[in-house]
């Protein structure tokens, strides 16, 4: 009796028994995938169906064209000026901003009596919407009233139509999307600092090491992660750069602000152009996707992880 007990196969489990962690992870998954695919993969394919056809007002397609949107988009010439306007800008804001914040961080680092008010201060554009910035800007670029022209006069130099010249309407934009940026990258700067070992600065010091010894073999490779994910961010941000351009300079003058962003902004809820303003967004994303993998491949190679 004891020897058929012992010869009894185990039950087999129920495919259903077996599946239970891969429901249960799913249950757990399924509001963020509810959530990506409502706001990101469903946009995103329409997005990529409708670069291939002529569309109504009301966005829905019309006429397939295949691929005649993008190349009308290449054949036009404020579509090739909104490409180099948004690599201008990105040249322009993107390594300043990262210099600047870091900087700030390791003044801010310091170990000094009321340091916190000034980590508060250099923190606290994060505290303010890409609006309301931009009304204060439009106020400070003002040709008349404006206190950087009110500047200029008092050095009695000639003042500048910071938004109305197109020479330098992309450089005000720019400046103002750096200062909105940097709190962001000041703070995770610092915190990036703040992690690093204190020993290792105290063997430097014990070596003989000086300040900028520490900081070009100490401070830089060990920070490299937290620079290499600011750097990363910072791009992919200045890319898709849209509020400060409404507010500022609707794209102008003669074009000259009118970056990418903006450029799909108005080819389709100005303009009723769908199709065209699909291509665009397209041609946007591959542009973010190329450079987001060379910064990886090139830009990863240099980074020193703890």
């Amino acid at each position: 009796m004891k020897a058929d007990v012992a010869s009894t196969p185990p039950k087999q489990l129920g495919l259903w028994r077996k599946s239970l962690n891969a429901r249960t992870a799913f249950l757990y998954l399924f509001p963020s995938i509810l959530l990506f695919s409502v706001f990101i993969f469903y946009p995103m394919f329409r997005t990529i169906y409708l670069s291939f056809f002529l569309t109504d007002q009301q966005g829905a397609a019309a006429l397939f064209v295949g691929f005649e949107n993008y190349a009308y988009l290449f054949e036009s010439r404020e579509f090739r000026n909104s490409i180099k306007a948004t690599v201008l800008f990105v040249l322009y804001t993107v390594p300043t901003g990262v210099i600047i914040a870091l900087y700030l961080a390791l003044i801010a680092n310091e170990k000094l009596k009321g340091i916190g008010f000034f980590r508060t201060v250099y923190s606290s554009t994060m505290g303010i919407s890409v609006a309301a910035s931009s009304v204060v800007w439009l106020f400070l670029f003002h040709p008349s009233i404006g206190m950087f022209n009110r500047l200029l006069n008092v050095m009695n130099l000639p003042g500048v139509q910071w938004l109305l010249d197109p020479d330098w309407a992309l450089v005000s934009i720019s400046i103002s999307t750096i200062w909105m940026n940097i709190g962001f990258s000041f703070l995770i700067l610092l915190g990036g600092l703040q992690n690093i070992d204190e020993y290792l600065y105290e063997s430097a010091k014990i070596d003989g090491a000086g300040y900028w010894y520490q900081l070009r073999r100490i401070t830089i490779p060990m920070l490299s992660p937290t620079l290499f994910f600011i750097i990363t961010i910072s791009l992919i941000n200045a890319f898709q750069t849209f509020g400060q351009v409404d507010i500022l300079t609707k794209g102008g003058p003669s074009q000259a602000t009118n970056l990418i962003v903006y450029s799909i902004y108005r080819e389709a809820f100005v303009n009723y152009q769908f199709g065209t303003a699909s291509a665009q967004a397209v041609f946007l994303f591959i542009c973010i996707l190329i450079v987001t993998i060379l910064q990886f491949k090139l830009g990863e190679k240099k980074v020193h992880y703890q």
